[in-house]
């Protein structure tokens, strides 16, 4: 039996990247997944690609309003009768160091990011509380655990979701909902392929296997943590990394 057999899924930020990837993964391992992004447009697309309806079901969704993320959640239920798994993975980035960063910059990231995955977490959990049962995934950052020059909004956000992550599992393990989190390397997707050569290298040089990850590295994980062989797992923040800031 595949891992999430008659399981269903939502996938914020799952147009693109590590988020589709995961939602491949997911509906591989026999989930349904409702994918939430802003650009609807490119989330229908997704969803064909996907396999369709029968599978995949889209909704346009910003993850900063609360409004937004209940509707995206309902839509699950409606569609398709109920949320076992929940990924929080939608972000953005506006890099800059912190001479040159705007307040807006600052306030975007931490609205997107950590308001956004405290939005999915607590709307999420209020559903699965009644089912007795669900597994709710945060992607953090291996920025987050580090820091990184230009990103003081994004590691602070990035960290923030890791205490997200373990308050929340305590307030909610009783119920039967685990809340975990992973932390992405350096990943291939067009953001990082479009690095000036110079500062890849420089991150690769840091990575003891050599080498940038593929979203479906990423992916695999997820789908671990989502499914019964991460049973007595909650609290936990799992480094996808090649063993990069260990």
């Amino acid at each position: 039996m595949a891992l999430l057999d008659g399981r269903t899924a939502v996938i914020t930020g799952g147009a693109q990247g590590i988020g589709y990837a995961i939602a491949e993964r997911f509906i591989a391992e026999g989930a349904r997944v409702v994918l939430g992004d802003l650009d609807l447009e490119a989330t229908e697309a997704a969803v064909a690609r996907l396999g369709g309806t029968a599978v995949a079901h889209a909704v346009r969704a910003d993850v900063t309003s609360a409004a937004e993320v209940q509707a995206l959640v309902v839509s699950a239920v409606d569609t398709f009768g109920g949320l076992d798994i929940m990924v929080n993975n939608a972000g953005i980035t506006r890099d800059a160091t912190m001479r040159k960063m705007t307040e807006e910059q600052f306030d975007q990231v931490i609205d997107v990011h950590l308001k956004g995955c405290w939005n999915g977490t607590r709307l999420a959990a209020n559903i699965m509380r009644e089912a007795k049962g669900g597994a709710i995934i945060n992607i953090s950052s291996i920025s987050g655990k580090v820091g990184l020059i230009g990103q003081t909004n994004y590691s602070a956000a990035k960290a923030g979701i890791v205490g997200l992550t373990k308050a929340a599992a305590k307030e909610v393990a009783h119920l039967g909902v685990r809340i975990n989190a992973i932390q992405p390397g350096l990943i291939r997707s067009a953001m990082t392929e479009a690095m000036p050569q110079r500062i890849w290298d420089q991150k690769l040089a840091e990575i003891p296997m050599a080498r940038a990850a593929e979203p479906s590295e990423v992916a695999s994980v997820a789908a671990f943590l989502a499914s019964d062989m991460s049973s007595y797992m909650t609290g936990c923040v799992l480094e996808v990394t090649g063993g990069r800031h260990i």
